[in-house]
């Protein structure tokens, strides 16, 4: 009869032993989800706030490093400063949020040295293009505003960022090639100097007087007044073709007078030259007859019909 009041007694005890077990692991649960969800909220609210401030900061160092000097007449080095301001600001509030959710630092720093090489690999093209995204904007071979050549594909530089260049053609396409394609090709900067060569070739007859037409070429290059005196205009034979000989005319311009200037002067030298009796050849199609096959005769006039 003592075992069976023992044993209630036992199982009493071990039930109130498992509830409050229970109990413990529901409190410890509800406070573990209410951490969670205030630091997901703090990590939200940070992220958010990040956002912000990116932008916000973004604009300040625009504003601040438009006042210096260096920075206010290169509008290329603005955007790439302002760009990694803004990266900066970025990777700084990314780290809080882990943070705040719990990722340690260390941690942060250990994951990425562990992964730095499976990230550099498969971004390896990326990181190429920032890499030459650096170099250019060290380098200088162009800035903001300026026409380039890159490998046949003219245009105005609109933006250097940290992973492209974006271009503008004279048909206003707009052209996007990777930092590291531009810092591997050949760049021509067609406006990074003062003053730019015209180049026209013009063909004369065999017949026709070299001098008195290097001489027309050259007055009316002289009579332009987008074009140079110094360095002057200079005319010289360059080719002696199959059909025609060759006379190439230089005149020096400034930058922005290219375009039209060349234009101007190809119309000129042409009109210039028919006016002094100058032939200009071009291609004509002579039948000769083959072997002893006699050439066939024009044929004969239609007698009109008279009108009734």
């Amino acid at each position: 009869m003592t075992d069976l009041p023992s044993s209630l007694s036992n199982a009493l005890e071990a039930g109130e032993r498992a509830v409050a077990v229970d109990a413990a692991v529901i409190a410890k649960l509800t406070e573990m989800a209410g951490d969670f969800a205030i630091n997901l909220s703090i990590a939200a609210l940070i992220f958010v706030a990040t956002l912000f401030v990116s932008r916000w900061a973004s604009g300040a160092a625009r504003r601040m490093l438009g006042r210096v000097r260096g920075f206010r007449h290169d509008p290329t080095v603005l955007s790439f400063a302002v760009q990694v301001v803004r990266v900066v600001v970025l990777i700084m509030g990314l780290i809080a949020v882990l943070q705040r959710l719990g990722v340690q630092t260390t941690s942060i720093i250990a994951v990425l040295g562990a992964a730095s090489l499976a990230v550099g690999l498969a971004l390896q093209g990326t990181l190429s293009n920032v890499a030459a995204g650096v170099m250019l904007l060290v380098l200088r071979p162009y800035r903001v505003g300026e026409v380039i050549d890159l490998n046949g594909v003219a245009g105005t530089v609109k933006r250097l960022d940290l992973f492209t260049t974006t271009l503008s053609n004279a048909d206003n396409h707009r052209i996007t090639v990777p930092n590291a394609k531009v810092l591997s090709d050949v760049v021509i900067n067609l406006t990074g100097q003062k003053t730019r060569r015209i180049e026209i070739n013009y063909t004369v007859g065999y017949s026709s007087d070299l001098a008195q037409a290097r001489a027309v070429l050259a007055a009316v290059a002289s009579l332009h007044d987008k074009v140079l005196e110094d360095p002057a205009p200079w005319t010289g034979v360059t080719a002696l073709l199959d059909s025609a000989v060759q006379i190439t005319l230089h005149a020096w311009v400034k930058v922005e007078d290219w375009w039209q200037t060349k234009a101007d002067l190809m119309q000129a030298g042409k009109e210039a030259l028919d006016e002094a009796g100058i032939e200009i050849p071009f291609p004509h199609q002579v039948a000769v007859p083959y072997g002893d096959a006699e050439p066939e005769p024009e044929p004969a006039p239609r007698p009109r019909k008279a009108r009734g």
